[in-house]
């Protein structure tokens, strides 16, 4: 592969005042510069601009950028300006002197990048003006939106490929912060002549910590999770414009500097929102997905949701938008059975092939086990973009806030109780058969008498329903009818239920509930001692394994075991979170530090 020239490094110092290139960004300006087209699928915050800034300036020569928003190209004009570069923008909110300014440093060859929208690179006679000026490069940013396949989908950038084509002899890269397999052939299908030079790096974002939670007085989980960051930037999607303005108010009662942002307000306001948040300290975002795509904020410490994403493309690109400087950030995303029924129904009603909605419902279940999996957030993440990590040690799951058990023989009550009921009813009637409640449906419908009737007394309803949700969620429940609700069982589901697949569950994070009778009723002072001891030993244990603590045991499961002090093996069954496989690896060494804190 050619080799960097010298120039690169000194005008990377000299202009942008870094002295080292970020990991990916060498390699992929070497290829821009040796010409051909160029894909490159870098993260958020990875400096994808510097891939198509750095050449223009090594060369001379005009670069043309497409991107989807005019606030993020004036943004980029701004910083390319306040560096001594020649930029300029072509859009609808400039005056006519400044697009006059910019067409005349374009024909006398002084300007180095023009950034201009899809629509507007096909209006104006701008073809022509860019073939006489020597238009040498077409940087896409955003390229994910050329395709059906990609979160953000834009009609317009299906012009682009035209006027690539209508350009002549000109260099055309792609650039996006996340796009599966799928979007990327899509990309490389519809915006060049030829396969692309593909650069897919790390998406592992290691500063931002990932954090899931089922929806329990929403209101009230986002204010807590505020309480963390008081007067540092962020923002909080929602799923409708009414929700931001509502929760917006909500903030602001609660004294925090919160704006609310959406495609429906008014385009003074909307801007004047977008620009405090932007150039404040401080400033909460409170915002549906019309916002966030060219947010160039760097220090913005923390993103959260108020409701499920719609992928997980989606949700990568979104938290993407914290952290971007590198420093700690962090999430947090609320969902519940009822968000994911929604986004299930939304890709039913689809006018669409089976081909596509089979891939579309596979992208839903890997966004659903993304909330509900059992092992650490950032493995469940990278996993979907075909890359594998070690446990990263900051996420709930991995510092114990979830606990995770051996969930066979649940689910298999539970599905069987599906099964034996008919397949149409609902969490509630369901949990009522496992726990033997003789409520006026139950006995109504006959469910009284069934087989799996009081199976599943050692569950409150709570944990039924959160078991049903993990398996609507990984694939083995189906909505019954779209009218009714209610559940059925998938193919996935009866090969659990009959013993050919096995599952691991996740216990929910304690209630504020459950967490004021935990503080009430408090530790009495031995438990305190065995609950400190067993910690030891899970500390010892996981050290050894080189695993987190939370592999061996999470500590609901440790004070579970603190305060019933099992004496066997088949006692430790009994404690929360412990399967068999956890009593045969683990059980011995934990049965041994019970009883040294005993003595």
């Amino acid at each position: 592969m050619a080799m960097l020239p010298p120039q690169a490094r000194v005008l990377l110092k000299s202009v942008f005042g870094y002295d080292d290139f970020r990991p990916g960004q060498a390699e992929i300006i070497v290829a821009v510069l040796h010409g051909g087209p160029v894909l490159a699928v870098m993260p958020t915050g990875s400096g994808k601009s510097m891939c198509y800034q750095l050449p223009a300036i090594m060369e001379g020569a005009l670069t043309v950028v497409v991107s989807p928003l005019i606030a993020l190209m004036r943004d980029q004009v701004r910083q390319m300006q306040a560096l001594g570069v020649a930029a300029a923008t072509l859009n609808s909110m400039n005056g006519a002197q400044e697009n006059d300014e910019a067409r005349r440093a374009m024909r006398d060859g002084a300007l180095r990048l023009l950034y201009v929208s899809p629509e507007r690179l096909m209006m104006d006679g701008l073809i022509a003006d860019l073939r006489r000026a020597g238009a040498r490069r077409l940087a896409i940013d955003e390229a994910h939106c050329v395709s059906e396949w990609g979160h953000d989908f834009r009609p317009e950038y299906r012009e682009i490929g035209r006027a690539a084509e209508a350009l002549g002899d000109i260099q055309a890269i792609g650039l996006t912060a996340t796009a599966d397999a799928a979007t990327r052939e899509d990309i490389a299908r519809r915006l060049f002549p030829s396969p692309p030079q593909l650069f897919l790096h790390s998406f592992d974002r290691p500063n931002i910590a990932l954090n899931f939670a089922l929806k329990d007085q929403p209101k009230r989980q986002l204010s807590h999770f505020l309480e963390k960051h008081k007067s540092e930037s962020g923002i909080v999607y929602c799923s409708s414009r009414k929700r931001t303005e509502d929760l917006a108010d909500y903030f602001q009662e609660q004294g925090y500097d919160a704006l609310a942002y959406h495609a429906g307000m008014d385009q003074a306001a909307r801007n004047r929102n977008g620009d405090r948040f932007l150039r404040e300290d401080g400033v909460i975002a409170v915002a549906t997905i019309a916002f966030g795509m060219g947010v160039n904020k760097p220090d913005v410490r923390f993103v959260a949701h108020a409701d499920m994403p719609s992928s997980v493309e989606s949700y990568y690109q979104e938290i993407g938008r914290a952290g971007r400087d590198g420093l700690p950030a962090d999430t947090l995303t609320l969902y519940s059975l009822d968000d994911m029924a929604f986004l299930r129904r939304r890709i039913d009603e689809k006018d669409v092939s089976e081909e596509r909605r089979r891939i579309e419902h596979d992208r839903f279940s890997a966004l659903a086990m993304l909330c509900e999996t059992p092992r650490c957030r950032r493995q469940t993440l990278l996993a979907y973009f075909a890359e594998e990590a070690a446990p990263c040690g900051c996420c709930d799951v991995c510092q114990g806030k979830v606990a995770v058990f051996d969930g066979v023989i649940p689910t298999q009550k539970a599905l069987s109780a599906i099964y034996r009921t008919g397949q149409r009813f609902g969490a509630g009637h369901i949990a009522d058969v496992l726990r033997g409640e003789t409520t006026d449906a139950v006995r109504r419908h006959g469910h009284d008498a069934i087989k799996t009737f009081g199976v599943g007394k050692e569950f409150s309803k709570s944990q039924w329903s959160s078991i049903m949700r993990q398996l609507f969620a990984a694939g083995a429940l189906r909505t019954a009818s779209a009218e009714h609700g209610g559940f059925a069982l998938t193919p996935k589901g009866e090969k659990i239920l009959f013993g050919r697949e096995t599952i691991m569950l996740r216990g929910d994070p304690l209630t504020r509930s459950d967490r004021r009778k935990k503080a009430a009723a408090g530790l009495d002072e031995t438990t305190d001692r065995i609950l400190a001891a067993l910690k030891r030993k899970r500390r010892e244990l996981a050290q050894e394994e080189g695993v987190p603590a939370y592999v061996v045991f999470a500590d609901r499961t440790l004070i579970d075991m603190a305060e019933k002090r099992p004496a066997t093996l088949d006692d430790m069954l009994a404690v929360h979170g412990v399967g068999e496989r956890k009593v045969a690896r683990y059980g011995d060494a934990f049965l041994e530090a019970l009883a040294e804190a005993l003595r």
